[in-house]
């Protein structure tokens, strides 16, 4: 079965070599999307010392920007919100964050409620505190 790839000129860029996201047959996979703003080194929500290091971080700004990049990635795929089925939240620290990530997501998937599962990593390949993996139907 042929696979076809799709980038978003909105989504930031990526941090390796892959695309925002790949469909086969009518499922499109989406790589992990964080928070990052497309085009800068600028994280929503993150305050990173001169060496690159978290400071502080807002995981409610953080939650909104991934939002926000997942929905660009599935616009430039073809796909919308409402086409999503499986979403995996990455989280850095659940102990702190997961009520209020758990709360914003609530607010963003009241409608569409696609499967979740959610678990805590040590850390991500940029200073983020989530980033998300997500599978959506396409036609």
């Amino acid at each position: 079965m042929s696979s076809q790839k799709f980038d978003s000129d909105k989504a930031p860029e990526p941090v390796g070599l892959y695309p925002h996201a790949r469909k086969v047959g009518d499922l499109l996979f989406l790589s992990g999307v964080g928070p990052r703003e497309r085009g800068t080194k600028k994280i929503p929500g993150v305050e990173l010392d001169s060496n690159g290091e978290i400071i502080s971080y807002d995981i409610a700004e953080q939650c909104r920007s991934v939002f926000k990049n997942v929905r660009l990635i599935l616009e430039a795929s073809g796909a919308k919100w409402d086409d999503l089925v499986d979403v995996t939240v990455f989280l850095t620290n659940m102990k702190d964050d997961f009520k209020t990530y758990n709360k914003i997501y609530a607010e963003y998937f009241k409608d569409n409620q696609p499967c979740r599962t959610t678990v805590e990593i040590s850390s991500l390949p940029t200073p983020i505190a989530i980033e998300l993996k997500c599978i959506a139907t396409v036609k």
